[in-house]
């Protein structure tokens, strides 16, 4: 027996690769729908402390593509957690487990509906996890199980950021 999830996920990987176009750095991993193959498809999959820096993943609601482009994205934004270097090795794969944890058994109680999806970027300076959302006029507490200052920003400001930070809207 297999026990059924509310929505259906899509796992992304991105790997940028200066060569190749952003869209073409963005592959389908996987999708599923239960608890059991969540849990064969992250058992099966490097963490994000061991991937690439550059390296990306995203796991979002079927049909919504990890783009700001996508429709149910580009009025939205994120809430976004910074980390630093020396948590990558302590923290970062705990915190992705449990912001996809929260993802898939929607525990973002009245909010969940308005989560499009999350994303973990592992980077030289630090490492980001952010949760998008639908819309960037709604501000909500999502309940986030970590004790870590997370701001939220809009796709607009940070698809247009001229520099390697976006201004936070909020701050929690």
């Amino acid at each position: 027996i297999k026990h059924p999830l509310q929505n259906r996920w899509a796992l992304w990987y991105f790997k940028n690769d200066k060569s190749k176009s952003w869209t073409e750095n963005l592959r389908l991993i996987s999708k599923f729908d239960t608890v059991e193959d969540f849990w064969a498809l992250y058992n099966h999959i490097q963490q994000p402390s061991k991937l690439g820096f550059g390296c990306d993943y995203s796991l979002f609601k079927d049909g919504i593509k990890p783009m700001w482009e996508d429709d149910r994205n580009k009025l939205g934004g994120r809430w976004l957690m910074t980390l630093n270097k020396q948590q990558r090795h302590n923290d970062l794969d705990r915190y992705w487990m449990e912001t996809l944890l929260c993802l898939v058994g929607e525990s973002f109680d009245e909010a969940s509906e308005e989560v499009c999806g999350a994303v973990v970027n592992v980077r030289p300076k630090g490492d980001k996890i952010s949760i998008w959302t639908k819309r960037k006029s709604h501000q909500y507490r999502l309940n986030i199980p970590i004790k870590a200052m997370i701001g939220y920003q809009s796709h607009d400001d940070t698809s247009s950021k001229s520099g390697s930070t976006t201004k936070n809207m909020y701050s929690v």
